[in-house]
């Protein structure tokens, strides 16, 4: 989880202070479980048996801040705020599946605008190899107050081309239990197929088949390069039967993975599934203890859901993977596992810089009105930095405004300062960038109304989940002007597809 520490003026939102907001509209009742999910799966029974994972709380309810009492134009209050839990992708393509293919509403559908973010592209410069690169933006948004505006924090990370990637030693943990007959395993396969033609000749991978057994496919193969023989004819030889034993899934695949486990590569587990299985506690202490052991570079999971938007199951993989810190994606279709683990193979598996944290200082009297990440809270400790993979970047999407906006001029700034670990060697640096508003409201940043569209498109899905009558207009506003912006961005162009579909 990335932690985005925000320093505003006071302005009367002190209640922050002891509360952790849960980044569905409301504020964690239990600040301690900020970690986004790790610790979300109920206790044991007075049995002693590993009780299921509950699902989230549905993602129903607006970012609404405490109420203000008095503009406090003098003191500072700092909020550490996370874009995500582990960069997860899924709740886009999810939407993109129930509403091309005629779903009647949305309610099914899990609406995290962060996970819109994450998908969705932002071509901001790269970081020198091994660091991050801190890149602010400030605009005025159209028919706003005197003192509001819209900000938007991009941290990139490093480019890195397939040549230069770190090995790679992925071992597959692969759900062939009866539900997955079908189209849920056509996706697998793909899946499999789009990873086997991403691998270099040495890179080591490992599968392990889960229903009411398990059997191990592959334990510790050096491919022979892109598409290797073996490995394709291993996913090919997949089948679909029986029931459901994820446990002894996951207890084999750590298990064969810490068998090929080597520090100078990137180490990955890759859940695929349709989420039919429910994961006890014992599942999520085990992910979590291998995602923080192996002195801090550990074995991280990457949950792949796969089947369409009728059938599948969110909340296994959302829980796993928030556990596992990777990435929790959707392949609903061929074309999908190729852009995930084809084209995105290194931003989805491997690791550039460790342990994110962001911090921003503004002046007295801002506060944050609507966030597009996760979670909120006065208490760095509720909030968990996240891992940045290279060719990807960080983005933290908010609107402010400030109680005292006649203290506001050109020469008025704020500080970023980005703490991280070095992704090889564990050594910790800082990066810190000073801006004032007058250098960034006279510069035009085309990323910046891509990101005020994407957020208004996720707002405005949220909305219709709500209600089938709920105006699609302002994602339509602001997806105008990003267009003007970002001519023939193909994000933007599925973005209106869909939102013309659903008026």
């Amino acid at each position: 989880m990335v932690s985005l520490a925000l320093t505003v003026g006071a302005c009367g939102y002190a209640a922050y202070e002891d509360a952790g907001y849960d980044g569905y509209g409301g504020y964690d009742e239990d600040p301690g479980d900020g970690a986004g999910g790790a610790d979300g799966a109920d206790g044991a029974d007075d049995g002693g048996q590993a009780m299921p994972i509950p699902p989230p709380p549905p993602p129903d309810e607006d970012f609404e801040p405490p109420e203000p009492t008095e503009c406090n134009d003098a003191d500072r209050v700092t909020l550490f705020l996370s874009p995500d839990d582990s960069n997860s992708m899924s709740s886009p393509v999810q939407v993109r599946e129930a509403v091309f293919n005629g779903f009647s509403s949305l309610a099914s559908i899990p609406i995290r605008t962060w996970e819109f973010m994450n998908y969705y592209g932002f071509d901001y410069p790269a970081a020198e190899a091994g660091g991050v690169r801190v890149i602010p933006s400030l605009m005025v948004p159209k028919g706003a107050e005197d003192g509001e505006y819209t900000l938007q924090i991009a941290v990139s990370s490093e480019q890195v081309t397939p040549a230069d990637r770190a090995p790679m030693n992925v071992t597959l943990v692969l759900d062939t239990s009866g539900s997955m007959q079908g189209h849920p395993m056509r996706m697998l396969q793909a899946t499999g197929r789009a990873i086997a033609g991403s691998l270099d000749e040495g890179d080591i991978i490992s599968i392990v088949t889960w229903d009411t057994e398990n059997q191990e496919i592959l334990a510790g193969h050096a491919v022979q390069g892109p598409d290797d023989p073996t490995l394709l004819a291993a996913i090919d030889a997949l089948e679909a039967g029986g029931g459901t034993d994820l446990h002894g899934g996951l207890v084999a695949g750590y298990d064969l993975a810490l068998q090929s486990y080597n520090r100078e590569r990137i180490n990955r587990i890759v859940l695929v599934s349709d989420g039919g299985a429910n994961a006890g506690i014992t599942d999520i202490d085990l992910i979590a203890s291998h995602a923080d052991g192996q002195d801090s570079d550990g074995l991280y999971m990457v949950g792949v859901g796969v089947g369409d938007g009728s059938s599948y199951k969110d909340d296994l993989m959302d829980t796993v993977t928030d556990a596992g810190r990777g990435a929790s994606v959707f392949i609903n279709s061929e074309a999908e596992a190729q852009h995930i683990f084809g084209e995105r193979f290194i931003s989805t598996l491997d690791v550039a810089v460790r342990d994110v944290s962001v911090s921003l200082e503004m002046p007295p009297g801002f506060s944050v009105v609507r966030f597009s990440g996760e979670e909120i809270s006065a208490d760095p400790d509720q909030v968990e930095p996240q891992h940045l993979a290279p060719n990807d970047a960080m983005i933290f999407h908010q609107e402010i405004e400030t109680c005292a906006p006649e203290q506001v001029d050109d020469q008025t700034a704020f500080e970023v300062v980005v703490h991280y670990l070095d992704g090889t060697t564990f050594e910790p640096s800082q990066i810190r960038t000073q801006v004032t508003f007058g250098d960034l409201l006279s510069a035009d940043d085309p990323l910046l109304l891509k990101g005020a569209a994407v957020f208004a498109y996720a707002e405005a899905l949220d909305d219709r989940q709500q209600s089938a009558s709920a105006s699609l207009e302002p994602a339509f506003a602001a997806l105008e002007q990003a267009e003007a912006a970002n001519d023939g961005d193909p994000d933007l162009a599925e973005i209106r597809l869909i939102l013309e579909t659903l008026q």
